[in-house]
């Protein structure tokens, strides 16, 4: 395309015209050669240059026009309903339905068009361009690489007062967005000025938060709604339990009162399985687990006192801090607690006997995680104190799996959803674990130590096992991308991990058995042991007790005299003691002395002058 562009302009305003004409070159200057000069010019011989054999490169920068992004929802309307029929009222589809199929013309109109529409399906079917030809085929190791893991995404807190990172939850349509709670946990220690706000992160964009969800009271714990990724539900730190939709705000839609709430944090929130996809429940430190319904969040639908000796007294209940809860087991549920004991309930029972239904102790402290394995629900992992332990539903007194005690305290765990051996912790020293008991029993996989620079508080995995989210103490959540070999399932894994949880079950059970039948026996024995000197009769009677006592005690008091005596008689002198035959003379010597001694002091008229002990008899 030719540019062009035309100058508007009077003749007069150019000014006098140019007129050029040729003439003949003459020199204006002429430097002659300097001899002086060429006299210091030196000749280098030979000369060393450096060059390139590739191309010369340049770099250049330039600014280019930002573009803002903005996500905006469309609301999509089930039509084609007449207005008087409630699309979501199933009886009245259903009626509708049988109406219009009773119609001629409806039957009609099928039979026109099932004939196109046969035609397609056969052109369809014909030929499949989405068929996949290995799917009956055992999943194969990808590669043999050394597992590892590598850094994505750093979320940081907007806020100048660092908040933990107490909660994560991840979308449910796509992973595309990240829901982190943020809360100070320290009883009373929260800094002054400290804010409420818990936010929701954009995978793509870590410089500012989506969405800000502003609470009354700071959140503990935050869920999506796996049916409404536009609702989600959190626990706060008062005890209440709030409700939002994104649709709505950052405001809160849905808060529970205060009278009918927890009257501890809330540790714990589930979404259940349910045809409305409103129901949930909630457990706090204060021993209850309350059922909810969110298009009603006044008061709760019911309440489960986590009180073990079954009397249903909330001054003996047990805090729950962890929940648990799987969809193909709509009625049981579990509750890891303050006192390091996994309860098992049952949502159906009737009285608190049939409520609760068994108990697993094995930690010594609180409970933080509490999962069911995704493949096997019978086994589930527990994380508290300095280990991490693996449970069989068929073996209650101990666990059939526990990795070794940390040096760190243990703050979060979680199972790979796409690998049945697979599971992570996080620990206070900032290290995440990753675990593969089938590759290695008594160390972890892989160790990434230092994630953070401070405490990991919580994590979670993506659906797909590629991704992991971890929380910190300073509310720093750093977005981890695992490598192929922790991502998919292995060849025979199933099986293996199968057989490992089958034979550890089996080995604890032969234990159990064997220590129930050691107690047994050593009962028995005590109570044997307790009839015997029950019935046998006392060898010694109080008198010879009493006699052989005091034969005792005037042994003790003679030895003692004998011994004082003898001191006495070495600290006489030894100009005043004559040596004497026997003890006899000795003591006949001893009494002449005395009458001498008593004549003498007679006769003298007391002068106070006595003669020498033990004379000659």
């Amino acid at each position: 395309m030719e540019i062009v562009y035309v100058y508007v302009k009077k003749r007069s305003e150019f000014g006098k015209q140019c007129n050029f004409s040729d003439r003949q070159a003459e020199l204006n200057i002429d430097i002659p050669p300097n001899p002086e000069l060429a006299e210091q010019f030196v000749e280098r011989n030979p000369v060393d240059t450096g060059i390139q054999c590739s191309t010369s490169m340049s770099e250049h920068e330039a600014n280019t026009e930002r573009f803002e992004m903005e996500t905006r929802g469309i609301n999509h309307i089930e039509g084609g309903w007449p207005k008087d029929v409630n699309p979501l009222e199933l009886e009245q589809t259903i009626r509708f339905r049988k109406k219009v199929e009773k119609d001629e013309n409806y039957i009609n109109a099928v039979l026109q068009l099932g004939s196109i529409m046969e035609h397609c399906i056969k052109q369809n079917n014909a030929i499949d361009i989405y068929q996949e030809y290995f799917d009956d085929e055992d999943a194969v190791e990808v590669t043999d690489e050394a597992p590892s893991a590598k850094t994505i995404n750093v979320f940081r807190d907007p806020q100048e007062i660092k908040r933990p990172a107490t909660h994560v939850s991840w979308h449910p349509d796509g992973n595309r967005k990240l829901a982190v709670a943020y809360s100070c946990l320290n009883f009373q220690r929260a800094p002054e000025g400290m804010s409420n706000e818990s936010y929701i992160w954009d995978l793509e964009n870590p410089n500012r938060p989506e969405i800000t969800l502003k609470p009354s009271s700071p959140l503990v714990t935050l869920e999506y709604n796996p049916k409404d990724s536009h609702v989600l539900l959190a626990g706060c730190y008062n005890g209440q339990i709030a409700c939002w939709d994104t649709r709505k705000g950052s405001l809160v839609a849905e808060l529970s009162t205060i009278e009918f709430s927890h009257r501890d944090p809330v540790y714990g929130t589930i979404w259940l399985q349910s045809k409305t996809g409103t129901e949930c429940f909630s457990a706090s430190t204060d021993g209850q687990v309350m059922w909810w319904d969110i298009r009603k969040l006044s008061e709760p639908t019911e309440v489960v006192i986590m009180d073990i000796t079954r009397k249903e007294h909330l001054e003996n209940a047990l805090g729950a801090i962890s929940l648990e809860f799987e969809s193909t087991l709509p009625t049981k549920f579990m509750v890891g607690t303050e006192q390091g004991v996994v309860i098992s309930c049952n949502r159906k029972g009737k009285t608190p006997a049939e409520k609760i239904v068994c108990t697993f102790s094995g930690h010594h402290g609180p409970i933080y995680a509490l999962q069911r394995n995704p493949f096997y629900p019978k086994n589930f992992l527990t994380v508290g104190d300095w280990t991490a332990r693996i449970w069989s539903e068929d073996s209650r007194e101990s666990s059939i799996m526990w990795t070794k005690y940390h040096m760190a305290y243990l703050t979060d765990g979680a199972w790979s959803p796409v690998r049945p051996a697979v599971f992570f912790t996080t620990k206070m020293d900032g290290t995440l674990d990753i675990w593969d008991f089938v590759f290695k029993q008594c160390d972890p996989a892989l160790s990434l130590k230092q994630v953070c620079d401070e405490a990991l508080f919580c994590l979670r995995v993506e659906d797909n096992g590629c991704f992991i989210a971890c929380g910190s103490q300073l509310g720093t959540t750093t977005l981890l991308e695992v490598s192929n070999g922790l991502c998919t399932l292995q060849r025979n894994e199933k099986n293996m991990a199968s057989a490992i949880f089958e034979r550890e079950t089996r080995r604890e059970k032969i234990l159990e058995a064997r220590h129930r039948e050691m107690r047994l026996k050593e009962k028995g024995k005590a109570e044997g042991r307790d009839d015997e000197l029950r019935d046998e009769p006392p060898v010694l009677n109080l008198e010879e007790l009493v006699t052989k006592a005091e034969e005792e005690f005037f042994d003790i008091i003679f030895t003692e005299l004998k011994k004082k005596e003898a001191e006495a008689m070495k600290k006489q002198p030894k100009s005043l003691k004559q040596p004497s035959q026997d003890t006899d003379e000795e003591v006949q010597g001893e009494e002449e002395a005395e009458e001498e001694r008593g004549d003498g002091e007679g006769e003298e008229g007391g002068s106070g002058e006595s003669p020498a002990l033990g004379g000659q008899p």
